[in-house]
């Protein structure tokens, strides 16, 4: 009876330790009654999180599953562990400020860009992983259909907005104008990665107009954390190696 209704209020990650509890007996019976409520309530909670991660990584939609453990430091890329690990506290994240992750082709930026989103949906916050040239096709499909508003509401909503491909293709007078948008809804209240081969210098230019590319990029500069990664690229350097 109980079991049914733990289940019933989906309580069951207190039904999986509960049932577990009666089927070692032994284990538990030298506990007090608040000790093992404990124990279920953990449990409970511990279910709960390991869902809601699943959930954050599912909307999350990476392109990389990518680790902040698991990056390969081997190779020098101008990456500092203490520089990754004080990142992936994610006091940025809470703070809403941006982190602008540069360098050449193949070197691992999307990788990096990825981890950090990865140990943020770990720690509970929601992300959002786009191309930048896709996001910004999705919003002008979203002026054409109605849905402008609704997805500017959801980005904004996101704590943690991963952009990558800054600066591939040029951007059309509709792009600019959509950009400042995304960012001026984020500016200061949640958090925004950028990454690009190209260095922040050269951002004003790939704007094409001089008025919207200082509301975006003071938008998106001012207080912002910065990774100028280097080194060769990632992919030829595991291709000559598997080769060999």
């Amino acid at each position: 009876m109980v079991m049914k209704q733990l289940n019933e209020m989906k309580l069951t990650g207190m039904a999986e330790a509960l049932s577990a509890q009666a089927e070692q007996p032994g284990t538990y019976e030298t506990l007090g009654f608040s000790e093992r409520l404990s124990l279920l309530v953990s449990h409970e909670y511990m279910v709960r999180e390991q869902r809601k991660q699943k959930r954050l990584l599912q909307k999350a939609r990476l392109r990389l599953e990518a680790s902040v453990h698991d990056i390969d430091w081997q190779p020098p890329r101008n990456l500092e562990r203490s520089r990754i690990a004080q990142l992936s506290q994610n006091e940025w994240v809470t703070r809403g400020q941006n982190l602008l992750i540069t360098g050449p082709c193949g070197c691992g930026k999307t990788y990096i860009g990825c981890a950090l989103g990865n140990n943020a949906c770990q720690q509970g916050y929601s992300v959002q992983y786009w191309r930048l040239s896709r996001l910004l096709g999705e919003l002008t499909h979203g002026r054409a259909d109605g849905s402008y508003r609704r997805q500017l509401k959801q980005l904004s909503g996101t704590q943690l907005l991963i952009l990558d491909d800054w600066g591939l293709e040029s951007l059309s007078a509709a792009h600019r104008n959509d950009l400042l948008e995304v960012m001026d809804d984020r500016y200061g209240k949640s958090a925004t990665v950028m990454i690009s081969q190209l260095p922040t210098e050269e951002w004003y230019g790939c704007v094409g107009d001089s008025t919207l590319a200082d509301a975006i990029l003071d938008r998106l500069m001012h207080n912002a954390h910065r990774l100028e990664m280097k080194g060769e690229s990632m992919r030829k350097r595991r291709s000559q190696v598997d080769t060999k």
